[in-house]
């Protein structure tokens, strides 16, 4: 399909950073991250499910590193990891150093948090030493004292000023390795904050709604904060932050980025809600493909429609099309052209085969095309 002016989002220019070997920030794909929730002293629980957000699709993961017992396991979960590895560091410069020496990709950190512009000196040293950058990140729930009486409440300008005083911090260092989050569990708030930001500067902005809440109502608050952003331009890199497993966090992100053409990854169904003109059972069969296709990581698009009344029009935009047709007898769309009927008990075995197929011809292309 082509691309229609309507559907065009013109991004932010920032300039890139890179995190590890994943850049962040310019021209590069928005990346999705996520946060394990494993204590990191345990090296083999944090490592598999490090494994567990890779395999999801997650481009960078972070680990807290509260205590030297973390950043002593980190060099461990850093060298099993297929992915880079961002510490968290609240308020104590030598986890900040030790992890930097362990192999993080990025340190998370405040730099007016930690102490003496002499401790700001020795962890840029060492990020710049271990090729290390860093995350400012703005917390709407914690901001300084004295911006808290400046403003009576956590507000946009505050958070931009806290995040612009930490950056000085690090540009008076002579390091601009650093990409900037500003984060509030109000979405109106963060949204602002973000919108001031985007304006005020050009390091690559990491988007959060933070403490957004459980699976459900956090994904939604989530969709609504990130979505509005990311459709103005705004964003390089994004965390969906879930009371839930941290994989569901990732999968979110992911849906969130395609749902505005920014990210395709895996297979896209387009399904209705289902009506009483539904021909087979609509909910549960979607329910079943999408478990059933979830190891697919081709960008691929599936309709899946209970009648004729739009399962055609929408079959014309997909890669494979289903539209459910009488007497249990349905029609199956090749690249919007109609291809061949299919009856009621072999719907999902049918569909998962064509899918799979369909990704292992287009993967085969790109190797080809790679090899010429």
């Amino acid at each position: 399909m082509t691309v229609r002016a309507y559907r065009e989002i013109q991004r932010r220019k920032s300039r890139r950073v890179m995190v590890g070997p994943v850049p962040v920030g310019g021209d590069a794909p928005i990346t999705v991250q996520s946060m394990t929730n494993t204590p990191t002293s345990d090296a083999a629980a944090t490592i598999a499910q490090v494994r567990q957000l890779e395999e999801a699709g997650a481009d960078i993961v972070r680990v807290s590193c509260p205590d030297v017992e973390s950043t002593a396991a980190l060099k461990e979960i850093v060298r099993a990891s297929r992915v880079p590895i961002v510490a968290d560091i609240h308020f104590h410069y030598r986890r900040a150093i030790e992890a930097a020496e362990a192999g993080a990709a990025c340190l998370r950190i405040n730099p007016g948090n930690i102490g003496s512009a002499e401790r700001v000196r020795e962890v840029v040293k060492a990020a710049r030493d271990h090729g290390c950058s860093m995350r400012i990140g703005v917390n709407a729930g914690s901001l300084e004292k004295h911006l808290l009486e400046k403003y009576g409440e956590p507000c946009p300008e505050a958070m931009v000023e806290s995040a612009l005083d930490h950056a000085r911090i690090l540009e008076d260092n002579d390091f601009r390795d650093f990409k900037i989050s500003c984060k509030a569990s109000d979405v109106f708030l963060a949204v602002a904050a973000y919108q001031q930001l985007a304006d005020a500067c050009d390091y690559p902005l990491h988007l959060g709604i933070t403490e957004a809440g459980g699976l459900r109502g956090g994904t939604v608050k989530s969709a609504i904060g990130l979505g509005a952003l990311l459709w103005a331009g705004i964003g390089d890199t994004i965390r969906v932050s879930l009371s839930a497993d941290p994989v569901e966090e990732v999968k979110a992100g992911f849906e969130i980025l395609k749902s505005l053409g920014l990210r395709r990854r895996g297979v896209t169904v387009i399904s209705c809600p289902s009506c009483a003109r539904q021909q087979f059972d609509v909910i549960r069969t979607v329910e079943v493909l999408e478990e059933r296709l979830a190891h697919i990581t081709t960008p691929m698009t599936l309709s899946v429609i209970g009648c004729v009344v739009n399962g055609p029009g929408e079959a014309r935009e997909t890669d494979i099309g289903f539209t459910g047709g009488g007497n249990n007898t349905h029609q199956v769309y090749v690249a919007g052209v109609p291809h061949h009927r299919l009856k009621d008990a072999s719907i999902v075995d049918h569909l998962v085969e064509m899918v799979e197929r369909k990704a292992a011809e287009i993967e085969a292309g790109k190797a080809a095309d790679a090899a010429d």
